[in-house]
């Protein structure tokens, strides 16, 4: 039970508070009146005021599938209003050490009740200001602090999501692009494979020729040596006197041919010269297109490696982010913890009011039946020396009554025992009359 309080008192605070209140208002209360000041504690202690509440409570009307028209919401909306004041005025009460609050005490309200339940939020007031504000106001910040941490890490982890969405965007733009330049690739790979397997068989084809021509060049020096000797046996036999021209025109028939043999096979020669030099070009075209294929394979590999990079990248924004979730759990776990912290503190508050009440009840209760036995002992003391007197004055009457009573009780008994010996006698003589007469008739 909370600590009595005066009408006067009450209206004395309350006008501290705001409200122009009197002693004779709080005797005679009314709903507007009640629920006005029942409004200015709520605002005292949680900061709740009835302006704050219109917003969420128009919007919760709104969202409502059960209210469909604007004449139905206008309707619900002081109700609504009403439960909303009685919700949180019972836990303040009951946090008050108050119990039995109900809706009858907002629109039908007592004044004995009411003055109680003001005192009591007043009381809790007080007790708030005097010994938690310090914890209050530290458990406040450093729940603001948690929460301005909290909308930071939303906000990082936001720009992470913002960023790792722009990649995933261009990754996706980018990824036509790299599957035409994987088909490339691919494609490339297989003309520069064979490339590489012709120019190898090209190559080997080439060493062959380069073989063929050097025996064909051997072979020329050597006809030529040959030619030369020939022109140099030629001259001196033609220096000489021939005995037999007709030999030496067969023999010059037949060096003639193997000169004109041996010019088909330079020509002969010459003309593969000429297609292996030409080859040659078509591999030297070839090398430069192997070259070619080779840069853009070696671009393919730069934009694979930036490719790479970029996922590289991605993956470390995806352990930036879940470590950013991780925190983010770890700032909720603390949040709660601070959160059941502050309801312990309040629970622990509540027991300590609670306990102090109870034992204030129970100092004043303890008083008052001390007072009231007091009262009452000397009343009854009082009583008791009147009804004494009395008694003593009845005890006097008794006695003398008494020896009246004992007087004639003593007469009439001696008159009964006379009687009773008269009558005793009768029946003796009736008896022996009786035992008399009784053998003579037998």
């Amino acid at each position: 039970m909370a600590m009595e309080m005066s009408p006067e008192e009450i209206a004395d605070i309350l006008k501290g508070w705001g409200l122009s209140t009197t002693a004779d208002s709080l005797a005679k209360p009314n709903a507007d009146m009640v629920e006005t000041i029942y409004w200015a504690c709520l605002t005292q202690v949680t900061g709740i005021t009835r302006d704050c509440l219109q917003q969420p409570l128009q919007s919760a009307l709104q969202a409502s599938q059960t209210v469909p028209r604007d004449e139905d919401k206008n309707l619900y909306s002081p109700a609504l209003t009403l439960h909303i004041l009685f919700y949180h005025l019972n836990r303040l009460i009951e946090a008050a050490g108050m119990e039995g609050f109900s809706l009858a005490d907002i629109v039908n309200p007592k004044p004995t009740r009411t003055i109680q339940f003001l005192a009591a939020v007043i009381n809790f007031v007080k007790f708030t200001d005097q010994f938690c504000e310090p914890f209050v106001q530290e458990l406040q910040k450093r729940a603001e602090d948690l929460l301005n941490e909290r909308d930071q890490t939303t906000e990082d982890l936001a720009n992470i999501l913002d960023r790792i969405a722009t990649m995933k965007a261009k990754m996706a733009e980018d990824e036509p692009k790299c599957e035409r330049l994987r088909e490339e690739n691919f494609i490339l790979r297989s003309k520069v494979l064979a490339a590489k397997e012709l120019q190898s068989s090209g190559l080997q084809e080439l060493e062959k020729l380069k073989a063929e021509k050097t025996a064909l060049i051997k072979r020329k020096e050597l006809l030529n040596d040959e030619l030369d000797s020939v022109n140099d046996s030629l001259m001196r036999t033609r220096s000489r006197i021939v005995q037999s021209p007709e030999r030496i025109k067969r023999t010059i028939s037949v060096m003639g041919s193997t000169a004109n043999e041996d010019k088909r096979t330079v020509a002969i020669h010459e003309s593969k010269a000429r297609d292996l030099q030409a080859k040659v070009n078509a591999l030297h075209n070839i090398e430069r297109d192997v070259r070619g294929c080779i840069e853009q394979l070696q671009t393919i590999e730069k934009e694979t490696m930036s490719l790479q990079a970029s996922h590289k990248e991605l993956a470390d924004l995806r352990d930036h982010r879940d470590e950013k979730k991780i925190e983010q759990n770890e700032l909720q776990l603390r949040r709660e913890r601070v959160r059941k912290q502050v309801s312990n503190a309040h629970e622990k508050l509540e027991r300590a009011q609670r306990h102090a009440e109870e034992k204030r009840a129970a100092s004043q209760r303890t008083i008052e039946r001390l007072q009231k036995d007091y009262n009452e002992m000397v009343s009854e003391r009082r009583g008791n020396d009147e009804q004494l007197e009395k008694l003593r004055l009845e005890a006097d009457a008794i006695d003398v009554q008494k020896n009246e009573h004992l007087r004639a009780s003593e007469q009439e008994l001696n008159e009964l025992l006379a009687e009773y010996w008269k009558l005793r006698h009768s029946i003796d003589v009736y008896m022996e009359t009786l035992a008399n007469v009784l053998p003579t008739h037998s």
